[in-house]
């Protein structure tokens, strides 16, 4: 009943901690409840360090994107994309600064949050800045600094929006690719967020999803999927034999790097949505949940080496790389189950979605550069009915949950793809698409030794 007694007590964004753990300690008698010795200033200190801390290595998420695409596109395509995430990492920290907290997690009713702008301390503590010790006590009773809870969700909303980056690679316009990115971060992310981590109408059904299997990455693969659908396949993908053309990794040793970088990442993403950090328990939890991301991205990776023969005809390196995203993923969701066995399984099943779904793309005639949409929207959906398995989800409400987000991100996504398009166009020119988007945008190659040769395949 009591295995995570901050989640019971607040939802994501950590309200009056503190003050739930007094209670607890006078219901089950004082000073033998495992938090009655925490001092209420240390456990303060403890979670605010906690989210600075993975808000950081979560934010060092976003090196990991940018290594992954920049080896998964062609080399006249890799300075555009190494600032891309640039951009929209920066986009997403000012969206959310400027108004997506607020929608995601203040005054939240059933739907939305508020509509004001801006976000900073709390009173209390700008009078503890400015010299009044008084307001300590004030301060410590939330149990964590108001910024430290900002921060360490801003990240996530990054993690987000580089979801869409890789998919749409290669020819799709850069500002408008920010356009998109400032709508996403700035209200159709924070809207799901309300719904579910801030305490809405999914969240009042029961809806589980420890760290955002469907609320992070379902979100980020279903506008992923919207763009790639309005913008297309990059020319020449699909011949008009049916055949598709091989467009392998041009740096195999950056996308491998990127996914190390993730994997590290998540640790931050899965560990500190653990969300407090003052106790025996938290910490044995934060373990449990670690080593669980662990498991299920290593049995992705195996899993998906091995059936990449049998499904894409080869022992495929992309599709093992795409199976540790996978496994990850699908962990996401659940990763707070204390039989770790069941962790490899979740994985192992994220490895062999993503790799079908690799397939199923392909056939589908959709061009999604990284994997994106197998990886993060699939996995993301299993990861989150698999809660159902070994963390306590009911089915049902789950399911409400994938289809209410699905539905509200992919239409309003595609809606923006297209008024975009419509106001400054998506795509790129097709001789700049032909050229790489390094040469016609930034006048910059990232590999400027080497000789660019035209693709002779090319078909319109």
């Amino acid at each position: 009943m009591i295995r995570r007694v901050g989640h019971l007590f607040s939802d994501r964004s950590g309200i009056s901690i503190t003050r739930a753990l007094l209670i607890l300690g006078l219901l089950f008698g004082g000073a033998s409840f495992a938090y009655a010795a925490v001092d209420e200033e240390t456990l303060f200190v403890f979670n605010t360090f906690s989210f600075l801390v993975w808000g950081a290595l979560v934010m060092w998420m976003a090196a990991g994107f940018t290594m992954l695409e920049a080896g998964s596109v062609r080399t006249k395509n890799a300075s555009v994309i190494c600032l891309k995430n640039l951009g929209l990492y920066s986009i997403a920290g000012l969206a959310y600064y400027l108004i997506g907290y607020n929608l995601m997690y203040v005054d939240v009713g059933g739907f939305i949050g508020s509509f004001k702008l801006l976000y900073g301390p709390s009173a209390d503590e700008l009078a503890l800045i400015g010299g009044d010790a008084a307001a300590t006590a004030a301060v410590v009773e939330s149990g964590y600094a108001v910024m430290s809870d900002w921060f360490f969700q801003m990240v996530f909303v990054a993690t987000a929006a580089s979801i869409v980056s890789g998919a749409l690679a290669e020819r799709v316009k850069m500002w408008s690719f920010f356009v998109f990115t400032a709508i996403l971060t700035a209200i159709i992310y924070p809207v799901v967020g309300a719904w579910t981590w801030g305490g809405g109408w999914l969240a009042g059904m029961g809806f589980q999803d420890f760290a955002g299997s469907t609320i992070v990455h379902g979100t980020g693969g279903w506008a992923a999927l919207a763009g790639v659908l309005v913008v297309g396949p990059r020319l020449g993908k699909f011949r008009k034999d049916g055949s598709v053309h091989a467009t392998p990794p041009s740096n195999v040793v950056l996308v491998t790097l990127g996914v190390f970088i993730l994997w590290l990442g998540w640790f931050g993403f899965n560990g500190g949505s653990q969300l407090v950090l003052g106790s025996a328990l938290d910490a044995v939890a934060m373990s449990n949940v670690m080593v669980n991301t662990n498991l299920a991205a290593a049995a992705g990776v195996i899993t998906a080496l091995a059936c990449s023969r049998w499904i894409l005809g080869r022992t495929d390196m992309f599709a093992a790389l795409n199976g540790a995203i996978a496994g990850l993923v699908s962990i996401t969701a659940g990763p707070d189950i204390t039989q770790h066995l069941w962790s490899v399984i979740i994985g192992a099943v994220g490895g062999l979605l993503c790799t079908l779904s690799i397939k199923a793309l392909e056939k589908m005639k959709i061009d999604d550069v990284v994997g994106a949409v197998p990886a993060h929207l699939i996995c993301g959906i299993w990861g989150t009915l698999a809660v159902c398995i070994a963390a306590g989800g009911n089915f049902g409400v789950q399911l409400i949950g994938i289809l209410a987000v699905g539905a509200f991100v992919f239409v309003l996504s595609f809606l923006a793809w297209k008024l975009i398009d419509v106001l400054l166009t998506v795509r790129v020119t097709k001789n700049v698409e032909r050229m790489g988007q390094d040469t016609a945008e930034l006048k910059i190659d990232a590999y400027p030794e080497f000789v660019l040769m035209p693709e002779e395949d090319i078909e319109e």
